[in-house]
């Protein structure tokens, strides 16, 4: 489901076994490491077996399902079936929960293992300390495991104290405590979360990092904002106005919109700018295609709906992927000044800090002004210090004289 995926969390089955389904019909909804998206169906058939439950991180290629005739025996597919670890107990007679909220106990094929999913967090434990809890009156979901994994096994039951919740928000967050270690909590890495480590961590070690900064005066253009703003329905922000002179300056500069493919290097015709988007999980970056050939009004609308679409996880892949440059704006939290990690495959990432005033000197005479810092990271493979210094000049141009931006 996106170009970066390695594996996925099933958060909810909307068919259940028995159920006929057709081509387009959405089988289930699964998390990625960039969204929660839609598996669609593309045959006409019965749903005859469900092979991995709600909760359950699944690899790439799993079997998530069987489709066929109704009452085709599919017993040589799941003896043949390696890639879950989790088997159904009956073709014809599994069921799966309705909702994500109904508790959920599967059989698995080591008896060492049960996972149990709920509405407030998916927990691992061995079946003996289950029965410990149950015997003990204890809800499990607030105990933290210690075996593999973050397994609930014998002795975190056996030292469970509820007396010690420290925690005044641990019950409203459900967050499981651990009495061994009761001043930290642990949560399960999302996949997102893996997905930002991974890439950030890959792009860090593997493209040789350089930044250079620069200021640029924004009076301009803040009063061209409030021009188009005033006659405009749609209201633009400062940072529509960067991604049309981001684009804008990468026509001048192709150099910059490339990418470092090992034994070749990409110049892209084809100018997509990221916007670095946060929300609970981490980090997400839409693209804007073709950035350079569309108005400010019409990217300031695009960038508001991408946007939307990332804070509740409903981008499509192709929203997420493609981009050839990327622009990270911290400036809504008054940051001064800080540096990006590139965003692979990316040369380049611009990283915006806030528009302050100062005292600015121009022919010997001091006045007030606003100014913005940037900073660009480069990755030096592809993009040498004269070339970003182009670049950040054709940036610094555009900005101050924003007129030429809506030509």
């Amino acid at each position: 489901m996106s170009d970066t995926m390695t594996e996925g969390v099933i958060v909810s089955w909307l068919k259940k076994v028995g159920d006929d389904v057709k081509s387009g019909d959405i089988l289930a909804e699964v998390e990625t490491d960039k969204a929660t998206m839609e598996l669609e169906n593309f045959v006409k058939g019965t749903l005859l077996h469900i092979g991995i439950p709600v909760g359950a991180t699944v690899p790439v290629d799993a079997v998530l399902a069987i489709i066929g005739k109704k009452g085709e025996d599919i017993s040589g597919l799941l003896s043949g079936n390696k890639a879950s670890a989790l088997v159904a107990k009956n073709s014809e007679n599994e069921s799966t929960p309705k909702s994500i909220t109904q508790a959920l106990e599967i059989k698995v094929e080591s008896t060492e293992q049960i996972v149990q999913t709920t509405k407030d967090s998916r927990l691992k434990v061995s079946p003996l300390a289950r029965k410990i809890a149950e015997n003990k009156g204890v809800d499990i979901k607030h105990i933290m495991g210690s075996g593999d994994l973050g397994r609930i096994v014998k002795r975190d039951v056996e030292g469970f104290n509820p007396i010690k919740m420290e925690s005044p928000n641990a019950l409203k967050t459900n967050i499981p405590l651990s009495i061994e270690n009761s001043d930290f909590d642990e949560i399960p890495v999302s996949q997102m979360r893996k997905a930002i480590a991974r890439r950030l961590s890959d792009s860090k070690n593997n493209a040789p990092h350089f930044y250079l900064t620069m200021e640029i005066k924004m009076d301009k253009a803040i009063e061209m904002r409030k021009s188009i703003n005033e006659i405009s329905e749609s209201k633009i922000s400062m940072n529509d106005i960067l991604v049309k002179a981001v684009a804008s300056a990468l026509r001048k500069n192709p150099k910059v919109n490339s990418s470092w493919l090992g034994d070749r290097i990409r110049y892209n015709r084809q100018i997509n700018i990221g916007v670095a988007v946060a929300i609970d999980d981490g980090l997400i970056v839409p693209v804007v295609k073709s950035a350079d050939t569309k108005n400010i009004t019409s990217i300031s609308a695009e960038i508001k709906q991408l946007a939307e679409k990332a804070k509740n996880k409903k981008l499509q892949a192709h929203e997420f992927e493609g981009n050839t440059f990327t622009i990270s704006n911290l400036g809504m939290f008054g940051i001064d000044e800080f540096t990006a990690i590139i965003n692979s495959p990316d040369a380049c990432i611009l990283a915006v800090a806030a528009i302050k005033e100062t005292v600015l000197v121009e022919k010997g005479e001091m006045k007030i002004g606003s100014v913005m810092k940037v900073t660009l990271s480069c990755d030096h493979r592809l993009v040498d210090g004269a070339i970003g210094a182009n670049f950040l000049k054709s940036l610094k141009e555009l900005i101050e004289k924003p007129v030429s931006l809506l030509i």
